[in-house]
């Protein structure tokens, strides 16, 4: 059937530079109004978005950035909220990245909706009503268990990235046979948080403790080959994984009698011709209830976390002034970390989201960090920091 949209909105899709996606409201199913960031809520942050997330994309030295990320706000209820990073590889990678952007998130809402209402038939649509959204104990509603909550976005994301892969099967104009993306996804709906990752984009938290210890906490896996599990897998599909000379500690993905594509990657959308031999298209899929301390999450392209560690990009993020200009921060320190950790080598895209999990202004959320730190060390001079 393909996707619903007619060809132009994608060859329009493609024929533009647009990395960074902001869509408002009832484009993504909380029945609120229009988007502010020009026309279908794309463009420039509005002020409601910068409140929530910070988005930037840098484009590196391999040629067109590949990257691509979104910002979706009233996501299935008036205060959810999607967001997700999507890196493309391969000759058509940024197409891939681009057009899974832009429709994954509707579809995982879609399979959430068709699930919730597969439940109870008499029930409302997946929305700030429904039994799925988050209070804080205050009233107005109340949360399924977090095991239930987790298989039911555990079955909605798996149909939808299915789904996915389909689609972009179905695009002929657009050969994935050697091309795709990964994709990191953090869905909040209330209290609720769910994380879901395909390939290896990574996800981290920054949380902190009442005495302000602060931590960086990884919420997903990197799917590489180097994992014993997703080799295993692999070779079952009598694909094969082996480093290339000049680069040993980097495991690749090869069809059976040729060695190529050399994919990085265990798990990605598109890439047919190894989808036979062991790449799935599965993501891995968590829940976490928000918490006191939880102050943001990261989502950000292997171009940052191949050179960054987590707790360097949180710092990074805390020691940002403005929260709006978190992400572009991440981003350049990336790319700086390239220039001068691999001079001779190309640097490569680097994109982030920062999705902010405290509605308090940004200076006294770190002001108040840094005075607990403060304090803390100084009940402890002689402890960890």
């Amino acid at each position: 059937m393909g996707i619903c949209a007619s060809s132009k909105r994608v060859e329009q899709e493609r024929e533009c530079d647009e990395n960074v996606v902001y869509v408002m409201d009832e484009q993504c199913g909380g029945g609120g109004g229009a988007g502010e960031g020009g026309e279908d809520g794309r463009g420039a942050p509005p002020a409601a978005c910068r409140k929530v997330a910070s988005l930037y994309s840098q484009k590196g030295k391999k040629g067109p950035n590949q990257d691509a990320v979104i910002l979706c706000q009233g996501f299935g209820m008036e205060d959810g909220v999607f967001c997700g990073v999507f890196d493309g590889h391969g000759r058509c990678g940024q197409f891939v990245s681009k057009l899974v952007r832009d429709y994954l998130p509707f579809m995982i809402l879609s399979h959430r909706n068709a699930l919730f209402l597969g439940d109870d038939d008499d029930g409302p649509a997946f929305s700030d009503a429904s039994p799925s959204s988050s209070t804080d104990g205050s009233g107005g509603g109340s949360s399924p268990a977090p095991a239930q909550l987790l298989e039911e976005w555990r079955e909605a994301c798996a149909n939808a990235f299915e789904a996915m892969d389909k689609e972009l099967k179905l695009q002929a104009d657009l050969d994935c046979s050697f091309s795709g993306t990964t994709a990191v996804c953090a869905i909040k709906q209330g209290r609720d948080l769910i994380v879901a990752n395909l390939g290896d984009s990574r996800a981290v938290l920054a949380t902190m403790s009442d005495t302000g210890y602060l931590r960086a906490v990884q919420l997903t896996t990197d799917q590489k080959p180097n994992l014993p599990q997703e080799a295993e897998r692999i070779k079952r599909c009598n694909g094969r994984v082996f480093a290339l000379k000049d680069e040993p500690s980097v495991l690749r993905v090869w069809l059976p009698g040729e060695d190529c594509p050399g994919l990085a990657m265990a798990r990605s959308l598109g890439d047919f011709r190894l989808k036979r031999h062991g790449v799935v298209s599965e993501p891995q899929v968590a829940h976490r209830r928000v918490e006191r301390g939880d102050l943001f999450i990261i989502l950000a392209t292997d171009g940052v976390w191949d050179v960054l560690s987590n707790e360097e990009v949180v710092s990074i993020v805390c020691a940002t002034p403005r929260k709006q200009h978190a992400s572009k921060a991440v981003a350049e320190a990336a790319a700086q970390r390239w220039r001068t950790r691999y001079p001779s080598s190309r640097v490569d895209d680097c994109s982030a989201v920062c999705l902010f999990l405290r509605d308090q202004d940004w200076g006294s959320s770190v002001a108040a960090a840094k005075a607990k730190a403060a304090a803390a060390a100084a009940r402890a001079p002689h402890g960890h920091c």
